[in-house]
């Protein structure tokens, strides 16, 4: 069964076909995927495969995906999770994104925190990695401010639009 998180206003939950069209409307946005690695979504057609892949991935443990819901409401406002899941050597690298209308209002802040803390409880990871842009001064801020340490650099590490753009590389262990 997907787990169910949940903070004060948030519900992190499985997503569905009928988040297709809110996945559209976040990454076929050019600032949300300004640094996301990837091109923008150009149909709901690639934001329902986009489903099933996290769906894929989830039933394979290879990765698990939230969709960020505001309590009281309908839809997603965002996605967060974890990829490069490696049970064999407790370790995952977390992923989110949210629409700019909900920028700067301490969603993503709580989205991460309670998927950290179910990636130590329950999935039993004793590291946790991320890979941001360089220039992505915001997500650099808030990895750092819930207690991610810089590791290092790594130039070169992701193509997008067919330009090389440089990494910085994180880590949070459990404690």
């Amino acid at each position: 069964m997907f787990p169910i998180l949940e903070t004060d206003r948030i519900t992190l939950r499985e997503l569905t076909d009928t988040d297709v069209y809110d996945i559209f409307a976040c990454l076929s946005n050019k600032e949300v995927i300004r640094f996301y690695g990837s091109e923008p979504l150009n149909s709901a057609k690639e934001a329902k495969e986009l489903v099933e892949f996290f769906k894929k991935n989830y039933n394979e443990e290879r990765g698990i995906r939230w969709g960020i819901e505001r309590k009281g409401t309908k839809g997603i406002i965002g996605t967060i999770g974890y990829h490069a899941w490696s049970q064999k050597h407790k370790r995952a690298e977390i992923g989110y994104e949210i629409h700019p209308e909900y920028w700067r209002k301490g969603y993503t802040s709580e989205a991460i925190s309670k998927v950290i803390s179910f990636g130590f409880d329950t999935m039993g990871l004793t590291r946790i990695g991320a890979i941001v842009f360089l220039e992505n001064e915001a997500s650099n801020k808030l990895l750092e401010k819930v207690g991610f340490q810089k590791e290092g650099i790594l130039r070169g590490y992701i193509y997008q639009q067919g330009k090389a753009y440089d990494t910085n590389v994180y880590s949070l262990l459990k404690r």
